[in-house]
């Protein structure tokens, strides 16, 4: 099982992180130790001093697939999810100031709390669905897929030109604008429309 997250897949948080707003899909991989489930908490690191949020909408992969057209990328995945997709600013921040990979500020352990999944059946348009994350019970982030620069089944299709999809694979598929930092003692609480599918206490 492998995560696969998209960076830079709304207009507004490319424009806030001062990033150029892609062309095409920007991704990167993260390990399968990355993963919090059971709403179990998040031990800060002690090789950062500022950890951010980013919540993100995630689909879970259901069959095996290379080379997918767009037309078809509906077809692997059912379910969709909630995660954060944890960052370790600082550790990023010098990274792209020397041009150099920056995964140990994306995929260290932990970095990718991961909550519910609901069947895609639920949802009226899978091309409207509103999601939010509240920091200690206040509004911190909120999205709407309809504002993806890049949707599901485009992102399907692009990644898996690269990389071949298996069963229970993940993708993360972008942030919202409203990035900010997490401290020890906070509690983060995501949501596709009014369900809370993922707690995450920060220790």
């Amino acid at each position: 099982m492998k995560i696969i997250a998209i960076g830079r897949n709304y207009v507004d948080h490319a424009k806030e992180m001062n990033s150029p707003v892609p062309a095409e899909p920007v991704f990167f991989m993260k390990p399968e130790s990355a993963i919090i489930i059971n709403n179990k908490p998040f031990f800060y690191p002690d090789f950062s001093q500022d950890i951010h949020y980013e919540v993100e909408i995630v689909l879970k992969i259901n069959r095996v697939g290379k080379n997918i057209s767009p037309e078809f990328a509906h077809r692997y995945y059912e379910e969709i999810g909630i995660g954060l997709d944890l960052t370790a600013r600082d550790i990023q921040k010098r990274c792209k100031e020397k041009g150099l990979p920056w995964e140990k500020a994306k995929a260290f352990d932990g970095s990718a709390p991961l909550g519910d999944f609901v069947n895609k059946n639920e949802f009226e348009d899978l091309n409207n669905i509103i999601f939010s994350l509240k920091k200690n019970n206040k509004v911190v982030q909120e999205g709407c897929t309809k504002d993806m620069i890049f949707s599901f089944d485009q992102l399907i299709s692009y990644v898996s030109k690269y990389v071949t999809l298996k069963m229970g694979d993940l993708i993360f598929t972008g942030t919202p604008a409203g990035v900010g930092s997490v401290q020890i003692g906070d509690m983060l609480k995501a949501y596709i429309s009014d369900n809370m599918l993922l707690k995450c206490a920060i220790k």
